[in-house]
């Protein structure tokens, strides 16, 4: 059984799919009339090990409906390769677009998975020009095999950064204005944005996302909003979380509640304003 059905510590996502979407969301499912808002997004977003992701917290704050479209692991990719959900997206009120990092989506060096955007498929014969050394079958996940790629040439690791960072913005513009009604570009994460010109850094999410690639997309989001976590709210880890032993490791890498409580703090009065 996947953590989608029914996860560690026994905590259940009531998996479910909505219109022709080949995803499975976090659930339960809900009826998309009325006003709501969608939200879009990954780890973040979906919530895992969370009773009450950052969508649910905002809902029962602010008595507006909010739907979770978050994918686990998720790339711009996934909603680009998956029309229905951006058509469901078209009748909420308001949509939430969170910020997701630039390295699980396909590109010209390399392909992920359509679904599974953090799963590495394939690299093409540029990135194997790049690489000659390199045997990329080793390799299963995006971010396993960039920080190979970084640790064996940082010069050459820098074309490869400079290929996903242009690919995000243009898939980012595409995804905003794909989707016709409000939308809110919400930057989720323990750092303000940094300069386009900072050391690349392949441990702080979302991945290789700086504030240049910002100002180059949020013109086509109808707001932006940065929650940046506490020192606080990170200190108190995985407390809350709905995990077993075996999981603490990957509990450990993903925003705990008081992350999440923030997040909602930040985003209720502007969603509050939008919707109403």
């Amino acid at each position: 059984m996947t953590y989608e059905a029914k996860g560690a510590g026994g905590l259940d996502y009531h998996p479910c799919r909505y219109g022709t979407s080949k995803l499975v969301f976090r659930g339960p499912k809900r009826k998309l009339d009325g006003k709501f808002c969608a939200v879009l997004g990954g780890n973040a977003t979906y919530g895992r090990f969370i009773e009450r992701p950052f969508p649910a917290m905002v809902e029962e704050a602010a008595g507006l409906k909010m739907v979770n479209f978050g994918c686990m692991n998720a790339g711009v990719d996934v909603y680009l390769n998956d029309p229905g959900i951006v058509d469901l997206c078209d009748s909420a009120r308001v949509t939430v677009v969170q910020v997701m990092g630039a390295h699980n989506m396909t590109n010209r060096f390399y392909a992920v998975h359509p679904r599974r955007n953090d799963r590495f498929l394939r690299a093409s014969s540029l990135l194997k020009t790049i690489y000659r050394e390199v045997d990329f079958t080793e390799f299963h996940f995006t971010r396993h095999m960039l920080r190979a790629l970084q640790e064996l040439s940082p010069e050459r690791f820098e074309v490869v950064a400079d290929e996903l960072k242009a690919a995000w913005v243009a898939r980012m513009r595409l995804l905003l204005r794909r989707i016709t009604g409000k939308t809110v570009l919400l930057w989720v994460a323990d750092h303000a944005p940094g300069a386009g010109a900072a050391p690349l850094s392949l441990d702080r999410e979302p991945l290789l996302v700086d504030r240049d690639m910002l100002d180059a997309v949020s013109t086509h989001a109808t707001e932006y909003v940065e929650a940046i976590s506490s020192p606080e709210a990170r200190e108190t880890g995985t407390q809350g979380m709905r995990i077993s032993a075996l999981d603490e490791a990957a509990a450990a890498e993903l925003p705990g509640p008081a992350v999440h409580a923030e997040v909602a703090r930040t985003l209720e009065p502007v969603l509050r304003r939008m919707m109403s």
